[in-house]
């Protein structure tokens, strides 16, 4: 019986939105692709030697209050302590910041109990709370949202920076998962060619080729939500040959992703954030993040950019 009695901490990292979010044709399974950044959530636990409640600050994390309670219970220990999570992933905005507390929370739980907790487990232990994203597995993995499952892990990302607009209010993750989705036949045919063409993208280290299945996904997702932007995101995006754009398809931003080693990197960030700045609310910088081994066993190499664009997909 393991029982917590030591300050534990944990971590996670967000996601930018989706490279690409759909429903398999093979199944009719709903999965997306997530785009780690270099933000999230950091959750510490400071358990109590006695029987109480679950403090937690700030108190409005409510589910990740219930993850503690759940772990706890099941460890047989005292079920009392203190939840501090701080986060700097804006919320009800897609970047995945509900999960990020979660998978903090339980790694915090876990090392509190001094012991390591697997991906597997953080699984299934969120299964029974919401529909989350796979940002359990370090790196971009394709994951099977509604059922909180991984669907495949996929190669590294290359450094890519995000010009990130916000759009402004919120949209509730787990109400926006229940709505019925409107794809077709030939949707789902292309939702699973362009999850393949995505895989061979980042082996290949297909920097536009990345983003015409990001971009893509963007303008099929449109049809579940009006995303009044988009079309001048993708154009400003087309006309300065970045890469493409990335949403958050159940939130509110709208990025345009640039090559970090693009050798006008400067001048496509400035632009970006000059176009970006006519629409939105806020912008902000965001940065993939890129595990290193042990966490990814695949040695990083050094990614090219090709200085001839592809047409960003219209």
């Amino acid at each position: 019986m393991t029982r917590p009695s030591r300050v534990g901490v944990g971590s996670a990292f967000g996601s930018c939105g989706e490279l690409l979010q759909g429903i398999t044709a093979a199944d009719n399974r709903d999965f997306l692709v997530t785009l780690p950044i270099r933000r999230g959530s950091v959750a510490v636990f400071e358990p109590c030697a006695t029987q109480g409640d679950i403090q937690t600050v700030p108190p409005h994390k409510s589910k990740s209050r219930t993850l503690a309670g759940l772990m706890l219970d099941r460890s047989g220990g005292p079920r009392g302590g203190r939840l501090t999570i701080v986060s700097d992933l804006a919320e009800g905005k897609g970047l995945a910041s509900s999960t990020a507390d979660l998978v903090a929370t339980a790694r915090a739980i876990a090392d509190s109990q001094g012991r390591a907790i697997a991906a597997t487990e953080i699984e299934d232990l969120l299964r029974a709370i919401e529909p989350s994203d796979g940002v359990m597995y370090p790196g971009s993995v394709a994951f099977y949202h509604r059922e909180v499952r991984l669907l495949t892990r996929l190669p590294a990302l290359p450094p890519l920076t995000i010009v990130l607009a916000d759009e402004g209010g919120q949209i509730d993750t787990v109400e926006f998962n229940r709505l019925d989705k409107p794809f077709t036949t030939a949707d789902k045919r292309e939702y699973t060619r362009l999850l393949t063409a995505l895989a061979e993208a980042l082996a290949r280290r297909d920097h536009y080729g990345i983003g015409e299945v990001a971009t893509r996904s963007a303008l099929m997702n449109s049809a579940l939500r009006e995303r009044p932007h988009l079309d001048m995101a993708r154009a400003a995006a087309h006309r300065m040959g970045a890469l493409g754009v990335v949403i958050a398809h159940s939130g509110t931003t709208t990025g345009i992703l640039i090559a970090d080693e693009d050798p006008d990197y400067a001048a496509k960030v400035a632009e970006a954030q000059r176009i970006s700045a006519e629409y939105a609310t806020a912008v902000s910088l965001q940065r993939t993040w890129r595990p290193c081994p042990p966490d990814w066993p695949d040695p990083i190499a050094r990614p090219r950019v090709s200085r001839r664009p592809r047409a960003v997909a219209r």
